[in-house]
Protein backbone atom coordinates (compact mmCIF):
# COMPACT_ATOMS: atom_id res chain seq x y z
CA UNK A 1 0.00 0.00 0.00
CA UNK A 2 1.03 3.71 -1.06
CA UNK A 3 2.32 5.89 1.90
CA UNK A 4 -0.29 8.36 1.26
CA UNK A 5 -3.31 5.13 0.86
CA UNK A 6 -1.70 4.08 4.45
CA UNK A 7 -2.08 7.56 6.29
CA UNK A 8 -5.39 8.62 4.99
CA UNK A 9 -6.45 4.85 6.14
CA UNK A 10 -5.00 5.43 9.89
CA UNK A 11 -6.35 9.34 9.49
CA UNK A 12 -9.86 7.37 9.64
CA UNK A 13 -9.01 5.04 11.97
CA UNK A 14 -8.11 7.71 14.39
CA UNK A 15 -11.05 10.16 13.61
CA UNK A 16 -14.36 7.78 14.17
CA UNK A 17 -16.64 11.12 13.13
CA UNK A 18 -20.14 10.14 11.72
CA UNK A 19 -22.30 6.62 11.32
CA UNK A 20 -20.22 3.58 10.39
CA UNK A 21 -21.72 4.31 6.56
CA UNK A 22 -20.70 7.91 6.79
CA UNK A 23 -17.36 6.77 8.18
CA UNK A 24 -16.92 3.58 5.59
CA UNK A 25 -18.03 6.34 2.62
CA UNK A 26 -15.20 8.53 3.54
CA UNK A 27 -12.49 6.14 3.52
CA UNK A 28 -13.54 4.97 0.48
CA UNK A 29 -13.34 8.40 -1.28
CA UNK A 30 -10.05 9.37 0.63
CA UNK A 31 -8.41 6.12 -0.85
CA UNK A 32 -9.79 6.73 -4.20
CA UNK A 33 -8.75 10.79 -3.93
CA UNK A 34 -4.95 9.43 -3.18
CA UNK A 35 -4.89 6.93 -5.93
CA UNK A 36 -6.19 9.78 -8.30
CA UNK A 37 -3.73 11.65 -7.26
CA UNK A 38 -1.09 9.17 -7.84
CA UNK A 39 -2.27 8.99 -11.38
CA UNK A 40 -2.08 12.65 -11.40
CA UNK A 41 1.64 12.70 -10.73
CA UNK A 42 1.72 13.12 -7.32
CA UNK A 43 3.85 10.20 -6.53
CA UNK A 44 5.42 11.00 -3.09
CA UNK A 45 2.72 12.35 -0.54
CA UNK A 46 1.75 12.30 2.49
CA UNK A 47 -1.38 12.97 4.30
CA UNK A 48 0.06 16.27 5.96
CA UNK A 49 1.37 17.33 1.81
CA UNK A 50 -1.67 18.40 1.12
CA UNK A 51 -1.45 21.58 -0.85
CA UNK A 52 -3.59 23.94 -3.26
CA UNK A 53 -1.88 22.65 -6.41
CA UNK A 54 -3.27 19.10 -5.28
CA UNK A 55 -6.98 20.42 -4.89
CA UNK A 56 -6.86 22.41 -8.13
CA UNK A 57 -5.22 19.59 -9.95
CA UNK A 58 -8.77 17.04 -8.54
CA UNK A 59 -11.06 19.30 -9.00
CA UNK A 60 -9.70 19.93 -12.62
CA UNK A 61 -9.48 16.47 -13.72
CA UNK A 62 -13.07 15.64 -12.13
CA UNK A 63 -14.79 18.46 -14.09
CA UNK A 64 -12.91 16.71 -17.64
CA UNK A 65 -14.69 13.34 -16.52
CA UNK A 66 -18.31 15.33 -16.55
CA UNK A 67 -18.74 14.19 -12.62
CA UNK A 68 -22.38 15.07 -11.24
CA UNK A 69 -22.05 18.32 -9.29
CA UNK A 70 -23.56 16.00 -6.54
CA UNK A 71 -20.47 13.65 -6.54
CA UNK A 72 -17.96 16.44 -6.82
CA UNK A 73 -19.42 18.69 -3.58
CA UNK A 74 -19.10 15.12 -1.83
CA UNK A 75 -15.58 14.77 -2.66
CA UNK A 76 -14.88 18.37 -1.71
CA UNK A 77 -16.64 17.54 1.89
CA UNK A 78 -13.83 14.72 2.12
CA UNK A 79 -10.79 16.99 0.97
CA UNK A 80 -12.16 19.48 3.61
CA UNK A 81 -12.10 16.64 6.42
CA UNK A 82 -8.76 15.80 5.84
CA UNK A 83 -7.68 19.10 5.70
CA UNK A 84 -8.86 19.89 8.74
CA UNK A 85 -7.79 16.67 10.54
CA UNK A 86 -3.97 17.49 9.68
CA UNK A 87 -4.78 21.31 10.47
CA UNK A 88 -4.39 22.75 6.67
CA UNK A 89 -7.96 24.23 6.51
CA UNK A 90 -6.64 27.02 4.40
CA UNK A 91 -5.21 24.71 1.59
CA UNK A 92 -9.00 24.34 0.03
CA UNK A 93 -10.97 27.13 -0.74
CA UNK A 94 -13.97 27.34 1.78
CA UNK A 95 -16.47 28.21 -1.47
CA UNK A 96 -16.59 25.50 -4.24
CA UNK A 97 -17.06 28.64 -6.30
CA UNK A 98 -13.31 29.61 -6.26
CA UNK A 99 -12.96 25.94 -8.12
CA UNK A 100 -16.00 26.60 -11.14
CA UNK A 101 -17.80 24.20 -9.29
CA UNK A 102 -21.61 25.05 -9.83
CA UNK A 103 -24.73 25.03 -7.65
CA UNK A 104 -26.87 21.68 -7.95
CA UNK A 105 -30.00 22.36 -9.51
CA UNK A 106 -32.49 20.30 -7.65
CA UNK A 107 -35.84 21.15 -9.16
CA UNK A 108 -35.65 20.16 -13.20
CA UNK A 109 -39.24 18.71 -13.49
CA UNK A 110 -37.68 16.31 -15.41
CA UNK A 111 -38.21 12.77 -13.96
CA UNK A 112 -34.99 10.79 -12.88
CA UNK A 113 -37.13 7.88 -11.84
CA UNK A 114 -36.20 4.40 -12.49
CA UNK A 115 -37.35 0.63 -12.78
CA UNK A 116 -35.88 -2.63 -12.11
CA UNK A 117 -37.39 -5.34 -14.66
CA UNK A 118 -37.43 -9.13 -13.81
CA UNK A 119 -34.84 -9.42 -16.24
CA UNK A 120 -33.11 -6.86 -14.64
CA UNK A 121 -32.98 -8.75 -11.74
CA UNK A 122 -32.03 -11.86 -13.21
CA UNK A 123 -28.92 -10.38 -14.01
CA UNK A 124 -28.04 -9.85 -10.13
CA UNK A 125 -26.19 -13.25 -9.03
CA UNK A 126 -26.19 -12.50 -5.39
CA UNK A 127 -30.06 -12.93 -3.77
CA UNK A 128 -29.32 -10.31 -1.18
CA UNK A 129 -28.44 -7.69 -3.17
CA UNK A 130 -31.43 -8.50 -5.39
CA UNK A 131 -33.90 -8.53 -2.64
CA UNK A 132 -32.38 -5.46 -1.31
CA UNK A 133 -33.26 -3.56 -5.19
CA UNK A 134 -36.22 -5.42 -5.25
CA UNK A 135 -36.80 -3.28 -1.64
CA UNK A 136 -35.97 -0.02 -3.12
CA UNK A 137 -38.67 -0.57 -5.97
CA UNK A 138 -41.45 -1.02 -3.72
CA UNK A 139 -41.02 1.13 -0.67
CA UNK A 140 -38.86 3.79 -1.86
CA UNK A 141 -35.89 2.92 0.20
CA UNK A 142 -32.64 4.23 0.53
CA UNK A 143 -29.90 1.94 -0.71
CA UNK A 144 -28.98 1.66 3.28
CA UNK A 145 -32.06 0.72 4.48
CA UNK A 146 -32.38 -1.89 2.02
CA UNK A 147 -29.21 -3.71 2.26
CA UNK A 148 -29.47 -3.25 6.53
CA UNK A 149 -33.57 -4.08 6.30
CA UNK A 150 -34.70 -7.06 8.75
CA UNK A 151 -37.59 -7.87 7.60
CA UNK A 152 -38.55 -10.20 10.55
CA UNK A 153 -38.03 -6.99 12.58
CA UNK A 154 -39.62 -4.67 9.58
CA UNK A 155 -42.67 -6.19 8.96
CA UNK A 156 -45.59 -4.88 10.82
CA UNK A 157 -48.35 -6.23 8.50
CA UNK A 158 -49.90 -2.74 7.42
CA UNK A 159 -46.70 -0.83 7.42
CA UNK A 160 -42.82 -1.78 7.79
CA UNK A 161 -40.71 -0.15 10.48
CA UNK A 162 -37.12 0.99 9.44
CA UNK A 163 -34.70 1.42 12.91
CA UNK A 164 -33.23 4.36 13.48
CA UNK A 165 -30.06 2.97 13.18
CA UNK A 166 -31.01 2.05 9.31
CA UNK A 167 -31.59 5.58 8.28
CA UNK A 168 -29.66 8.07 7.10
CA UNK A 169 -30.07 10.97 10.01
CA UNK A 170 -30.93 8.49 12.49
CA UNK A 171 -34.61 8.75 12.60
CA UNK A 172 -36.89 5.47 12.49
CA UNK A 173 -39.91 5.84 10.43
CA UNK A 174 -42.94 3.79 9.04
CA UNK A 175 -43.65 2.59 5.38
CA UNK A 176 -47.27 1.62 4.56
CA UNK A 177 -47.95 -1.78 3.10
CA UNK A 178 -50.46 -1.30 0.68
CA UNK A 179 -50.06 -3.64 -2.19
CA UNK A 180 -50.18 -7.70 -3.07
CA UNK A 181 -47.05 -6.88 -5.26
CA UNK A 182 -45.21 -5.25 -1.67
CA UNK A 183 -46.48 -8.36 0.55
CA UNK A 184 -44.80 -10.81 -2.00
CA UNK A 185 -41.67 -8.29 -1.79
CA UNK A 186 -41.48 -9.00 1.77
CA UNK A 187 -42.71 -12.63 1.70
CA UNK A 188 -39.12 -13.01 -0.53
CA UNK A 189 -37.54 -10.64 1.77
CA UNK A 190 -37.96 -12.74 4.69
CA UNK A 191 -37.26 -16.55 2.85
CA UNK A 192 -33.56 -14.49 1.56
CA UNK A 193 -32.81 -13.22 4.59
CA UNK A 194 -33.80 -16.23 7.03
CA UNK A 195 -34.43 -14.92 10.10
CA UNK A 196 -31.88 -11.99 9.75
CA UNK A 197 -30.92 -8.87 7.69
CA UNK A 198 -30.08 -8.62 4.21
CA UNK A 199 -26.41 -8.84 4.73
CA UNK A 200 -24.99 -12.23 4.30
CA UNK A 201 -23.56 -13.63 7.59
CA UNK A 202 -20.15 -14.12 6.38
CA UNK A 203 -20.08 -9.79 5.22
CA UNK A 204 -20.22 -6.63 7.27
CA UNK A 205 -22.50 -3.63 6.17
CA UNK A 206 -19.57 -2.32 3.97
CA UNK A 207 -18.53 -5.43 2.62
CA UNK A 208 -22.20 -6.16 1.19
CA UNK A 209 -22.52 -2.43 0.61
CA UNK A 210 -19.49 -3.35 -2.32
CA UNK A 211 -21.36 -6.72 -3.05
CA UNK A 212 -24.01 -4.25 -4.11
CA UNK A 213 -22.02 -2.01 -6.08
CA UNK A 214 -20.01 -5.14 -8.09
CA UNK A 215 -23.22 -6.80 -8.91
CA UNK A 216 -25.06 -3.99 -10.15
CA UNK A 217 -22.38 -2.35 -12.09
CA UNK A 218 -22.23 -5.67 -13.51
CA UNK A 219 -25.75 -6.02 -14.04
CA UNK A 220 -25.28 -2.69 -16.16
CA UNK A 221 -27.70 -0.61 -13.76
CA UNK A 222 -26.65 2.42 -12.23
CA UNK A 223 -27.88 5.53 -10.44
CA UNK A 224 -30.78 2.93 -8.59
CA UNK A 225 -31.79 6.03 -6.38
CA UNK A 226 -33.64 6.15 -9.33
CA UNK A 227 -36.33 3.92 -7.49
CA UNK A 228 -36.79 5.92 -5.02
CA UNK A 229 -38.28 8.46 -7.40
CA UNK A 230 -40.51 6.45 -9.15
CA UNK A 231 -41.87 5.31 -5.58
CA UNK A 232 -42.26 8.89 -5.30
CA UNK A 233 -44.23 9.62 -8.34
CA UNK A 234 -46.15 6.98 -8.11
CA UNK A 235 -47.45 7.74 -4.24
CA UNK A 236 -48.24 11.32 -5.73
CA UNK A 237 -50.56 10.04 -8.17
CA UNK A 238 -52.02 7.16 -5.59
CA UNK A 239 -52.63 9.85 -3.03
CA UNK A 240 -53.79 13.14 -5.50
CA UNK A 241 -55.37 11.18 -8.51
CA UNK A 242 -52.90 13.21 -11.18
CA UNK A 243 -49.37 12.75 -12.18
CA UNK A 244 -46.62 14.55 -10.44
CA UNK A 245 -45.02 17.38 -12.51
CA UNK A 246 -41.88 15.70 -13.30
CA UNK A 247 -44.26 12.56 -14.49
CA UNK A 248 -45.63 14.62 -16.77
CA UNK A 249 -48.46 15.97 -14.61
CA UNK A 250 -49.46 19.64 -14.01
CA UNK A 251 -47.40 22.28 -12.50
CA UNK A 252 -48.43 23.61 -8.67
CA UNK A 253 -48.99 26.89 -10.47
CA UNK A 254 -51.49 25.45 -12.59
CA UNK A 255 -53.64 23.72 -9.83
CA UNK A 256 -56.70 24.98 -8.32
CA UNK A 257 -57.05 26.05 -4.65
CA UNK A 258 -58.89 22.44 -3.61
CA UNK A 259 -55.91 20.72 -6.15
CA UNK A 260 -53.13 22.80 -3.84
CA UNK A 261 -54.84 21.44 -0.76
CA UNK A 262 -54.57 18.07 -2.08
CA UNK A 263 -51.61 18.68 -3.64
CA UNK A 264 -49.69 19.76 -0.48
CA UNK A 265 -51.42 16.81 1.35
CA UNK A 266 -49.81 14.09 -1.08
CA UNK A 267 -46.26 15.70 -0.39
CA UNK A 268 -45.99 15.91 3.11
CA UNK A 269 -46.87 12.29 3.38
CA UNK A 270 -44.67 11.46 0.76
CA UNK A 271 -42.00 13.45 2.95
CA UNK A 272 -42.73 11.25 6.08
CA UNK A 273 -42.31 7.89 3.81
CA UNK A 274 -38.90 9.11 2.46
CA UNK A 275 -37.77 9.93 5.51
CA UNK A 276 -37.43 13.83 4.89
CA UNK A 277 -37.69 16.59 7.23
CA UNK A 278 -39.00 19.45 4.99
CA UNK A 279 -42.15 18.56 3.00
CA UNK A 280 -40.34 21.25 0.18
CA UNK A 281 -37.59 18.80 -0.60
CA UNK A 282 -40.35 16.24 -2.52
CA UNK A 283 -39.83 18.65 -5.47
CA UNK A 284 -36.67 16.48 -6.17
CA UNK A 285 -38.41 13.82 -6.69
CA UNK A 286 -41.88 14.86 -8.14
CA UNK A 287 -41.06 18.54 -9.67
CA UNK A 288 -42.81 21.65 -9.06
Amino acid sequence: MRDLNYQLKQLCHRNRDGSYATQAKRMHHLLLIANQLYALGFRAMSARSLKPKHVEALVKDWLQQELSVGTIKNRMAVLRWWAQKVDKQNVVARSNDHYGIQDRQFVTNVSKAKSVSTPDLDKIRDAYVRMSLELQQAFGLRREEAIKFNPGYADRGDYITLKASWTKGGKAREVPVQTDEQREVLYRARQVADGGSLIRNDRNYVQQLRAYERHTANAGLSKMHGLRHAYAQRRYEELSGWKAPAAGGPVTRALSPGQKVVDRYARQTISQELGHEREQITSVYLGK
